[in-house]
């Protein structure tokens, strides 16, 4: 039984194989509705099999030829218990989201074709092993952020990436709408952030190095509506959407937009474009009332949008090159008290914090958040390694471990010539499966402020949908393995054992049409010969 992530238990019962067909009844339990649509929706559509309403769970005592779904308070909340034997097939969780969790792995049991749109043949018989498998997540935080700013991903691409993150029970997705290359969501107050923000005239091919330019058009964004429907969709799947507007840096696109939002006294900012390249703008947001009024606009719309208890804020990569150039600036630095620059970062930081908070809803950051003094009550990306979440998480802040070293999907897989665009550190399957998100030298005491963990698909060099399965898969599976299972350190975990499991996921990816990197190394139309990369060599710093 090749289960991906690997559940803590699972046990065969006796010999032989629970049939479904056309008589096995979805009893489905109250709270349960959602997970019975789902089964219906996606394990029904491949099979063929109608699966009829059996009633609730405890209408009968017979479950024999009834899949019976039941919300059990004795489980963790995201836990699960799938009985499979002669008598019963029952996936009871300690809430709808467990018993969710449940069914991805009954559709496993079923094979790969249980994956697919529409039954491949029109009678088969489908069979579950007799099997129980309890199963509960190690971190209550398995996040994927999705950058749809830099290259733009249609709804329906971030609505597969949905279904493709509750396959392997991930819980997160961090969406990252807004950078210098692109606004990505509709802010009707502001309707220059998609008329200008949203599209650039052309885009540098391959690293911010390369020679190769796309002479296009790019650009897209999500309306208002989209955004509810990808947060319905989520939801539906037990995902929460973490949306990011990154302020302070980060900002060029909305300052081409809105150019009062720049440091007017020190460039012209109506000169300014949506950036085409790639790397850190010194183009950021002015620390003016004009600038803080604005972003509370812009927030007041998305928290209607998106109901996450936690709200990214980015607060990377701010050069503060104009801020020690404006005369506004320093004169806000003289009139708050403030030691310098990263102060006044911190500051900017701190009345977003204050902002969220007043309004029920949480700060997260990246990990230079931290520079200039940590903004009380936020919560940090540890993105630079692990030191950043090691200092929050010793200083009482809750974090998500997403180091660039370790879970950077845009780095390369492989030191072949033949790898794509090749970016940063070889990380590969292997080097993703041995990454432990809470760091020995961090206490048990402070190790509980460790949310969790989140692999990051930045897309500078992912230009369409098939490059970002590329680079995503199958490494996401891997992650998906961490973040769920409790697994031993990382030098004792059993990587041929995850390897031949993986050997029956790759089929089911098939099935759902990824377009992941080979074990053998890229297809022909994978690759991008010519286009420059910036291959970093040797081990990653592991600090």
């Amino acid at each position: 039984m090749d289960v991906i992530p690997a559940p803590r238990r699972l046990v065969r019962n006796e010999p032989g194989h629970a049939r479904l067909d056309a008589r096995t009844r979805l009893a489905a339990g109250p709270g349960t509705e959602g997970v019975a649509r789902w089964l219906r929706a996606t394990v029904g559509a491949a099979t063929g099999l109608p699966f009829p309403d059996g009633g609730h769970s405890g209408d009968s005592g017979d479950s024999g030829d009834a899949i019976v779904l039941s919300v059990e308070p004795g489980l963790p909340a995201e836990g699960y218990r799938l009985v499979l034997d002669g008598r019963a097939r029952r996936i009871e969780g300690g809430s709808a989201a467990g018993v969710f969790w449940g069914a991805q792995t009954f559709r496993q049991l079923l094979g790969p074709d249980a994956f697919r749109r529409a039954p491949l043949r029109a009678e088969r018989d489908w069979g579950l092993p007799y099997v129980t498998v309890e199963d509960a997540p190690r971190f209550g935080w398995r996040g994927l952020l999705l950058d749809v700013a830099r290259h733009f991903m249609p709804k329906d691409g971030v609505l597969r990436y949905l279904d493709l993150m509750a396959a392997h029970k991930l819980n997160v997705l961090h969406l990252h709408l807004t950078d210098d290359q692109g606004w990505r969501i509709e802010i009707r107050r502001f309707p220059r952030l998609t008329e200008v923000g949203s599209w650039r005239a052309r885009t540098k091919f391959g690293h911010r190095a390369s020679p190769l330019w796309e002479e296009k058009p790019h650009g897209g964004y999500y309306t208002q509506d989209d955004i509810r429907e990808i947060v319905a969709y989520a939801a539906e799947r037990h995902i929460t959407v973490v949306p990011e507007i990154d302020v302070p840096g980060h900002s060029q696109a909305a300052i081409a937009a809105y150019p009062e939002l720049g440091n007017t006294d020190v460039i012209d900012t109506t000169t300014l474009s949506v950036g085409d390249t790639w790397g850190i703008s010194s183009n950021v947001l002015a620390p003016t009332d004009t600038t803080l009024r604005f972003y509370e606009g812009v927030f007041e719309e998305v928290l209607e949008l998106f109901p996450s208890r936690f709200v990214h804020i980015g607060g990377d990569e701010c050069p503060k090159d104009q801020w020690r150039l404006s005369p506004a600036a320093q004169a806000r630095i003289g009139e708050l008290g403030l030691a310098d620059e990263d102060e006044l970062q911190s500051w900017f930081v701190r009345h977003f914090d204050t902002w969220l908070s007043a309004r029920g809803r949480r700060l997260i950051g990246w990990d230079e958040i931290l520079e200039g003094g940590l903004a009380d009550g936020a919560a940090v990306s540890s993105w630079r390694g692990y030191a950043g979440g090691i200092a929050a998480a010793r200083a009482g802040h809750d974090v998500v471990m997403c180091p660039e070293q370790q879970v950077y999907l845009d780095h390369r897989q492989a030191d072949g010539a033949d790898e794509p665009v090749p970016i940063g550190y070889v990380r590969t399957l292997e080097d993703v499966y041995r990454f432990e998100p809470v760091p020995p030298d961090l206490g048990a005491e402070h190790a509980r402020h460790v949310l969790g963990t989140q692999a990051n698909v930045w897309t500078e060099v992912m230009e369409d949908h098939a490059r970002v399965d590329y680079q995503t898969f199958p490494r996401l599976a891997a992650f998906a393995e961490v973040a769920w299972s409790r697994l031993p350190a990382p030098a004792e975990r059993d990587f041929a054992d995850f390897e031949r499991r993986m050997a029956a996921h790759y089929p089911r990816l098939d099935a759902l049409g990824v377009g992941y990197r080979p074990p053998t190394g890229p297809l022909p139309w994978q690759r991008r010969p010519g286009v420059l990369g910036r291959p970093l060599e040797g081990p990653p710093p592991n600090k």
